[in-house]
C-alpha cells in the first residue's frame, strides 16, 4: 500500500492540496500548522510604483478591500494559485513565474520595473531594495497547537514542505529519534536544509509548483 501523504500548510491551501492528492487516488493528511489571519494594512499610493509583486496567494486573500486601490498597477505573480487569485480580485496579471521569489523580481527587472510595491506576510523572503520600493505586509501566519497523537499520525508517510517556515516548525514537533520513517518532499534545497538530519529520505522538487511537488511526494510514496 502506498505511504500517506502529509499536508502541512495553512487553509484553504491545505484542503486543495489534500484533494489534488486525494484525486490522484492517494491519501492524504490534513495537518496545517498554521494559521493565516490578515493584518490591519493601508494602501500606498499606486501612482508611486510600476508594478506590484505577489509572491502567495494569502496576500491577495487576506487584502481585504485596499487591494482595490492597487488595481492600476500591473502585477507579476509567483506561481499559476497567486496569479489566479490576482485575476480574480480584479487585477491585471502580466508576468507569472514558477521559480521562486528571487527569479520573479530579477525577471520583472529585466521586463523594465524599477519601482515595485510587494504585498507580503509579515515572515517573508524578500526584503525592500533593488526594485522593491517598499514592502507592506497584509497578513501573518500563526502556529497552531499540534497535539502529540497528531503528529504521531505522521509516522509512516511523506511530508510536504511547501516552505522553510514549514520545515522549521515540523522538525520542532518531531525530535531526531523519531524522523526515521518520515520521508520529505520538499519544494527547495532551503526548506529540505530547515528541516534538519535523520529523515528516511528527501526529494527536493525539480521546481516550486504545487503539482511537482505533489507528484515528488508520490514518487516517494510508491
Amino acid at each position: 500500500m502506498s505511504r500517506a501523504i502529509a499536508v502541512l500548510r495553512p487553509e484553504p491551501g491545505n484542503r486543495a492540496t489534500a484533494a489534488a492528492i486525494e484525486g490522484r487516488g492517494r491519501r492524504a493528511i490534513r495537518l496545517p500548522l498554521f494559521e493565516v489571519r490578515p493584518l490591519p494594512w493601508t494602501a500606498p499610493d499606486p501612482r508611486d510604483f510600476d508594478a506590484l509583486l505577489l509572491t502567495s496567494a494569502n496576500a491577495v486573500r487576506h487584502a481585504g478591500p485596499a487591494l482595490a486601490a492597487l488595481a492600476p498597477l500591473p502585477v507579476h505573480a509567483v506561481g499559476r494559485a497567486t496569479a489566479e487569485a490576482a485575476r480574480r480580485a480584479g487585477l491585471q496579471v502580466v508576468a507569472v513565474g514558477d521559480d521562486g521569489a528571487a527569479t520573479l523580481v530579477a525577471d520583472a527587472e529585466k521586463a523594465g520595473v524599477r519601482r515595485a510595491l510587494h504585498l507580503a506576510g509579515r515572515e517573508r523572503t524578500l526584503e525592500a531594495g533593488g526594485i522593491i520600493a517598499a514592502i507592506v505586509t497584509v497578513y501573518a501566519s500563526e502556529p497552531l497547537p499540534v497535539p502529540p497523537e497528531a503528529v504521531a499520525r505522521l509516522a509512516g508517510s511523506v511530508a510536504l514542505l511547501q516552505s522553510t517556515r514549514a520545515a522549521h516548525r515540523l522538525a520542532e514537533l518531531v525530535p531526531p529519534p523519531r524522523r526515521s520513517g518520515i520521508a520529505l518532499a520538499a519544494v527547495s534545497a532551503r526548506a529540505a536544509a530547515a528541516a534538519g538530519p535523520g529523515w528516511q529520505r528527501v526529494e527536493i522538487a525539480a521546481d516550486p509548483s504545487a503539482e511537482t511537488l505533489i507528484e515528488a511526494a508520490i514518487a516517494l510514496a510508491d
